[in-house]
């Protein structure tokens, strides 16, 4: 059945072409942090293994959120890493390849930052394109982006 939401098709279209590029960097991110979590080293590994897994698991519910925003729209989200690879503003390589704990922080600080600023720039379009459900969605998932880039930086101040 056709989705009748109240926005135009063109419209659907192009949102939906941006939560794409945000499920794809949702799910690098989502990856690079498990890989924090797996291979962490040093004094304080203990303590970086469970934050990093709290905010892999916190990403893991953003990707589920982004998904489903694709499909209230009416079109199907990207779900392989192929079409991830190819969507990603991301990248899986590493600035740093040392495995100490504020060698990832920055690392996946940046990744944070790169969504924030994702996000920032295209609330406001879609916005413009009436729907605000979305653009309501996108301001909070910039919030918790926020606050784990915070969480990130505070580690290494």
């Amino acid at each position: 059945m056709k989705t009748n939401i109240g926005l135009k098709d063109e419209s659907r279209q192009k949102i939906t072409d941006t939560l794409a590029k945000l499920l794809a960097d949702e799910f690098v991110l989502f990856t690079k942090t498990r890989k924090a979590h797996y291979n962490v080293e040093g004094i304080d590994f203990h303590s970086m293994h469970l934050f990093f897994q709290s905010q892999y698991e916190a990403i893991e519910e953003y990707i589920d959120e982004v998904a489903e925003r694709i499909r209230h729209l009416g079109h199907y989200a990207p779900s392989t890493l192929k079409e991830y690879l190819a969507l990603t503003h991301l990248t899986e390589t590493r600035d740093n390849e040392s495995n100490d704990s504020a060698s990832w922080i920055k690392d996946l600080c940046k990744d944070h930052e790169a969504i924030i600023i994702f996000l920032r720039e295209n609330i406001d379009a879609i916005d413009a394109l009436h729907d605000q459900g979305t653009a309501d969605f996108l301001t909070g998932l910039m919030e918790k982006h926020e606050e784990a880039a915070w969480m990130l930086r505070s580690h290494i101040k």
